[in-house]
């Protein structure tokens, strides 16, 4: 099925609270992006090793902070009712409370799956199990900064939570509101300030908030102006 268009505008990383959580293998990704050694382990336990961002005395968190700043005003997000969800607080960065509703979490996987020029593949900064939301060679990327070595900018956990690479200002809100917990690494020089572990899903207005985040990340990424409408 072919999704909407995209349009463009001018402006400038588990498992499932099952026992399968246990039986993920390690690895990591690092890449050179831009001039500057860009680690993107997503959900992997080994540690990034020294960028050359961290020898100029710059982190990524900065840099974060300096790219948020293009964006245009985003919708603020409600409060997340309920208890905060639990989480390892680690990596493997999983969600361990997560209880996905099958018609939700089959409605979250339809609508991210029809953003404009974005393949359905196995995550390639996740472990076995999740599914990688990749930009398609058809559709270029213009902050290779913020995904470097990869083509993917969200992907989908087996029990619906995902972990989506946002401006650092807005995944901090997101973690604030109760939607999701920053990577444990998003301090660290070389990983990417904004990656951010989202929620499951438990009702219909959760799925609408989580939509808005992935389309946020999206337009983030590739540049686009695309509504969650857009992809209803």
């Amino acid at each position: 099925m072919k999704g909407p268009s995209v349009r463009r505008t001018t402006r400038p990383a588990y498992d499932s609270a099952s026992t399968s959580a246990t039986s993920w293998s390690t690895r990591a990704v690092v890449s050179i992006a831009i001039g500057v050694a860009v680690a993107v382990a997503g959900c992997s336990s080994e540690a990034p090793p020294e960028s050359p961002v961290a020898e100029q005395g710059t982190s990524s968190s900065a840099v974060g902070e300096e790219l948020s700043a293009v964006l245009p005003a985003l919708i603020d997000l409600p409060s997340r009712a309920g208890e905060p969800s639990q989480t390892s607080g680690s990596v493997p960065h999983i969600q361990l409370d997560a209880q996905p509703v099958p018609g939700i979490d089959a409605e979250l996987r339809r609508r991210v799956f029809l953003l404009p020029g974005i393949d359905d593949e196995p995550s390639d900064r996740s472990l076995p199990g999740a599914r990688g939301l990749m930009v398609g060679d058809e559709l270029s990327v213009s902050r290779p900064d913020v995904i470097a070595g990869s083509r993917e900018f969200a992907h989908v956990h087996p029990d619906g939570s995902l972990h989506v690479w946002l401006p650092a200002e807005r995944a901090r809100e997101v973690q604030e509101m109760g939607w999701g917990e920053l990577h444990p690494w998003t301090e660290r020089d070389g990983f990417w300030s904004g990656v951010v572990l989202v929620f499951t899903p438990r009702d219909a207005r959760e799925l609408d908030v989580v939509i808005q985040l992935v389309v946020e990340a999206y337009n983030f990424v590739v540049g686009a102006d695309l509504q969650p409408v857009d992809i209803s």
